[in-house]
């Protein structure tokens, strides 16, 4: 109760002060309020509890057995879907209602987590709204992202999709990939924070959570991590001003889930941003105070391969306190469970903070709850 409230309150001052006003009505509480019993997490045993940090994708409009069985068993939060899982509109609806009919374990049957990457312009995976890119909507100012906002929200939940991987919070230096894309809201900070956080707020208004991406900011790299490992090569000082702002925006209003960038940033760590735990845990929830779920970018890109497989990369990005993990492949998936599991059979892996982690992907799926 005490973190619903104080959320509360954070909406209540930022929607005042005219940022994202209205918006991100169906926030849950992300804490226990001091409460005695178990939390939800504190009761699932081990496999169950290693599941919830996994998110897979696969093939074609129909569940595969394999997934099913995953399902069934507790062993995956959520599903990624793709162009490719909705041939036509009635299939998309079809195949979610199937994945969300699938009989789960107890502490387990508030809805998964069904994400698509629905940003606009040239990243959609249904038609649709949004029906303007970043660019244009941070051109045309906020009213009109929070407008395709709604209208994206209305989108996807006439399809069952209850998590958007949008907006990109990333500040579009020239030169970068995110410019030349125009998956960009603007160029300086205070024009992404002022455009792209009422795009979130317009997609929760409507019952899908929002996603940040890609933190601490992915604006300054050449490339997709997807196709090339990328060094942001800038000093702490600069991503901290200009590259975290519009995420310290987000977190401020309520906003409920944040991508971790794969490309490396030198100046926190060796590491992709994903396996730091000084950005996964100290910047973005000790520094800027976000406090709902996070999820890195997906883990079978060329710049996670260089870094190792499934296995390693599901146990550092756990370790630096990812609470969500997402496997395009379903396969890899898997094998990032059963390292998730033995780390925490061994102790590897801290067990109160692997807890901490999924009592905020099951308080997030509770919230989707309500707005079913």
């Amino acid at each position: 109760m005490a973190a619903t409230m104080t959320r509360r309150r954070r909406f209540a001052a930022v929607a005042a002060a005219g940022l994202a006003a209205g918006a991100f009505a169906f926030g849950a509480a992300l804490g226990d309020g001091g409460r005695d019993e178990p939390s939800p997490a504190e009761r699932l045993p081990l496999d169950l509890l290693a599941g919830q940090r996994i998110v897979v994708g696969f093939e074609g409009a129909t569940v595969p057995a394999a997934v099913r069985r995953k399902i069934r068993r507790g062993r995956i939060a959520g599903v990624i879907l793709f162009a490719g899982n909705f041939p036509r509109r009635a299939a998309s609806r079809r195949l979610i209602r199937d994945l969300q009919a699938i009989p789960r374990p107890a502490g387990l049957r508030d809805p998964l987590l069904t994400m698509i990457d629905q940003e606009g312009g040239l990243v959609k995976r249904i038609g649709g709204a949004p029906t303007a890119s970043a660019r244009e909507m941070g051109e045309r100012g906020a009213a009109f992202s929070r407008r395709q906002g709604r209208r994206a929200a209305a989108n996807l939940r006439g399809v069952g999709v209850n998590v958007d991987l949008a907006p990109v919070l990333d500040v579009a230096r020239s030169g970068g990939a995110i410019a030349r894309t125009d998956r960009g809201f603007g160029s300086t900070p205070g024009r992404v924070a002022a455009t792209a956080v009422p795009f979130a707020a317009g997609l929760q208004w409507g019952g899908v959570a929002a996603t940040a991406k890609h933190f601490p900011g992915f604006g300054a790299a050449r490339v997709n991590t997807d196709f090339a490992v990328q060094r942001i090569l800038l000093p702490k000082a600069e991503l901290r001003r200009i590259d975290e702002r519009p995420f310290r925006a987000f977190a401020a209003a309520g906003g409920e889930v944040v991508m971790m960038s794969t490309a490396i940033y030198p100046a926190f760590s060796p590491q992709p941003a994903a396996f730091a735990r000084s950005l996964a845990t100290g910047e973005l929830r000790g520094r800027l105070g976000f406090e709902g779920v996070s999820v890195t970018d997906a883990l079978g890109s060329v710049a996670v391969r260089a870094f190792g497989g499934p296995a390693r990369a599901a146990s550092a990005a756990a370790s630096a306190g990812v609470d969500l993990l997402l496997f395009a492949d379903r396969r890899e998936g898997a094998r990032a469970q059963r390292a998730l599991l033995r780390g925490l059979r061994s102790g590897r892996l801290s067990r109160a903070a692997f807890e901490r982690s999924v009592d905020r992907v099951l308080s997030l799926r509770r919230a989707l709850s309500s707005q079913r």
